[in-house]
């Protein structure tokens, strides 16, 4: 039978998720991890825990689909792990129910984390309101895929830096197409494409300490236009995803030329186009509207929650993967892209060809609105352009509209910020 006091520690140790010991008195570490990511992160942990004798982690692999409501049903229960892997934009959200622990003080500690390494974008999407609150685990952005043949065929040998070169460059693979061919891709439900334009602009995208929408300003009303724009010349079909039967056969068809995606879409292609072609695409940063491209910084990083009980176990374990070895490692098995620059000196790197403009755009690349609401404003803004390239509506109108429903999303956050100010 067991005493008193050791019933105490039995059922302290039961409420508590994080007080959990293995047999041997080993401590539990609880990660979570989404996606592809979480199905190969377990190769990578037999080496921390043989480093670390006294701490097994606990690895949860969530698909990306159920991740974002797991986590609020694992706060409102306060249930969340030790340490999780987190979209960048999903970071403002758990920034604003206090869930994060600061990281300001480790990092500044740490002979591991070197900020200055790490892109400079990627990094900053991990501030918020001037506090450190995650380290980035991979990064993204995206960038032009585009079929060199076409790009050569309409009298260019590489893709021009500034918008207005561009769009000639896209009006000379339209005149060469016909009728029954395109020169750029930009699926209708995706907001992606326009907002790799508008994140290039001087402007902001909201205005008012982020609580107003700010889709009215000439930087945004440059890109909406250059954007809505290529539908109106041609350029583009008025397709959404749903209506291409497969983005890498017509790529390789040339029904298209320019494709605006990601890093994980250079092994698709690689996979997916004959062989035939395998001479006959790149990858280019985006051009920007001056030269000096950009794009937007994505990507996930490795958060600590502000109630574990095994904080520095978790931290030791967000090091180790801040590793640059271990992140080109986890680069070989995941193809994400590593955020600190000096893993990019790596020949598996350094000397592919299709890595090397992400890593150029990388050094340019910015965050999102550090907002709860943005991937409902995205949505919205998404929404706005499409009622412009398919129906025909009057921008300004429409623009006008999107800061107004913009506005209306944000109402909460204003409300907030004026009782922060009021003291209540």
């Amino acid at each position: 039978m067991l005493g008193i006091a050791s019933s105490l520690v039995l059922f302290a140790c039961l409420g508590l998720g994080a007080c959990r010991q293995t047999p041997n008195d080993r401590t539990t570490l609880t990660f979570w991890a989404m996606g592809r990511e979480g199905e190969v992160v377990a190769q990578l942990l037999p080496e921390f825990e043989r480093r670390h004798p006294d701490i097994h982690v606990d690895l949860q692999q969530l698909p990306w689909t159920a991740a974002h409501e797991k986590l609020l049903t694992a706060f409102a229960g306060d249930a969340l792990p030790d340490i999780c892997q987190l979209g960048n934009t999903w970071i403002p959200e758990f920034a604003a129910l206090d869930a994060l622990d600061p990281l300001d003080q480790r990092v500044a500690a740490s002979v591991t984390v070197d900020s200055p390494d790490y892109f400079p974008g990627i990094w900053d999407t991990n501030v918020v309101d001037g506090v450190l609150l995650g380290v980035p685990w991979y990064v993204d952005t995206r960038l032009l895929f585009y079929r060199k043949d076409l790009l050569a065929r309409a009298g260019y040998s590489e893709v021009p830096k500034d918008w207005a070169g561009w769009l000639e460059a896209m009006r000379a693979i339209k005149r060469n197409a016909g009728e029954k061919g395109y020169a750029i891709l930009l699926p209708l439900d995706e907001f992606e494409p326009l907002l790799q334009l508008a994140i290039q602009q001087d402007e902001p995208l909201l205005r008012a300490q982020g609580t107003r929408g700010n889709f009215e300003s000439k930087g945004f009303r440059k890109a909406f236009d250059f954007y809505t724009g290529m539908f109106s010349e041609g350029l583009a079909p008025r397709m959404s995803d749903t209506q291409i039967s497969n983005v890498w056969n017509e790529f390789g068809n040339g029904f298209f030329a320019f494709y605006i995606n990601g890093p994980w879409n250079i092994g698709e292609f690689k996979r997916r186009l004959p062989a035939a072609l395998a001479d006959s695409w790149m990858t280019a940063p985006l051009p920007g509207i001056d030269g000096r491209g950009g794009g937007v910084a994505g990507g996930t990083s490795l958060v600590l929650f502000r109630k574990s009980r095994n904080k520095e176990g978790a931290w030791a374990l967000l090091e180790y993967f801040s590793e640059p070895a271990v992140q080109l490692r986890f680069h070989a098995l995941t193809g994400d892209l590593p955020p600190r620059r000096s893993v990019w000196d790596d020949p598996s790197l350094a000397a592919d060809p299709y890595s090397r403009a992400f890593g150029e755009q990388l050094e340019h690349a910015s965050a999102t609105p550090k907002v709860a609401e943005w991937e409902r404003i995205a949505n919205e803004m998404q929404r706005a352009a499409e009622r412009v390239v398919r129906g025909g509506a009057n921008a300004d109108e429409t623009l006008r509209t999107l800061d107004g429903e913009v506005d209306k999303i944000l109402e909460k956050r204003r409300w907030m910020l004026e009782k922060e100010k009021s003291g209540e």
